[in-house]
């Protein structure tokens, strides 16, 4: 069984990379990070910053995590999270990322807007469901193409003992901009983790991106990450996940290093408690 589930996950991961045509395969630097299954209790707010230095990365524009007039070299990707617990199913978030580049300072790269939930309650599925759909809007021509993006993506969890199996695929469909006429673009965030101690616990995360699903970069030019990573709960409601990347295509950066931070507390519920009985909110 065991075996059978990380083989799917390898297949649902890979597959996709195999077919060599082109477009613009690209992770999203400011957001390293693999959702959960578990969404923020309801009231609790969570304040996060994401991120990225590139460590070894490209001094042209356009390659690796750099976006159309920068060089991905020496950046700094910072994306800034505040997310609120709706119900105990349902939490909503917005973001704004900026980015300090080598030679340009301080620059604003978006913001964007999700909705994240999950699905019953855990255990009652063989794997556990959950959903995220999410609105970025891209600061043009600096970082993107595109000024508008959709992103929906399922989460998708499986607790085995000890062990923590965390998939989301994603698909992002631009809505502006000279490819708001093609298909759906396909990408990943994958981990797997040992809780090993509450403050401290090993895991390995992988990203990538393919591009357009129709009409894929070759695999050379396709941008994939493995991260070793460590994480942990702290005291006083403090979270955090570090680790070095890898780049393992010719398209990636080389060596990158995130470190995600957040600080959750209780503000207060809007809404009542959950049914037990619901399946959604």
């Amino acid at each position: 069984m065991k075996g059978g589930f990380l083989l799917l996950l390898s297949f649902l991961i890979l597959a996709p990379c195999l077919k060599p045509i082109s477009a613009c395969a690209q992770v999203d630097p400011w957001e390293f990070e693999v959702y959960p299954y578990a969404t923020e209790n309801r009231g609790v707010v969570e304040l996060e910053t994401l991120n990225a230095v590139v460590a070894d990365g490209f001094s042209e524009p356009d390659k690796g995590t750099g976006g159309p007039r920068f060089a991905s070299q020496s950046s700094w990707y910072n994306g800034n999270e505040f997310t609120y617990g709706f119900t105990d199913r349902i939490e909503a978030a917005v973001y704004a990322d900026f980015s300090l580049i080598s030679g340009h300072g301080i620059q604003w790269s978006g913001s964007k807007y999700r909705l994240r939930g999950r699905l019953f309650d855990p255990g009652v599925l063989p794997v556990d469901i959950g959903w995220y759909v999410e609105l970025e809007y891209n600061a043009v021509p600096q970082f993107d193409d595109t000024s508008l993006e959709l992103e929906l993506r399922p989460i998708v969890e499986k607790d085995i003992g000890l062990f923590s199996f965390c998939f989301n695929p994603k698909f992002e469909k631009p809505l502006t901009g000279p490819e708001h006429n093609n298909g759906w673009n396909f990408g990943y965030a994958t981990g797997a983790y040992y809780r090993f101690q509450r403050y401290f616990s090993p895991g390995i995360e992988f990203f990538g991106a393919i591009g357009d699903m129709a009409n894929s970069d070759s695999l050379s030019q396709q941008h994939h990450y493995v991260f070793p990573v460590v994480w942990g709960n702290l005291p006083h409601g403090i979270e955090y996940s570090l680790g070095p990347g890898f780049g393992l295509t010719e398209g990636s950066d080389r060596i990158l290093v995130k470190f995600n931070i957040g600080l959750e507390r209780f503000l207060g519920a809007i809404f009542g408690p959950s049914s037990d009985s619901a399946w959604f909110f």
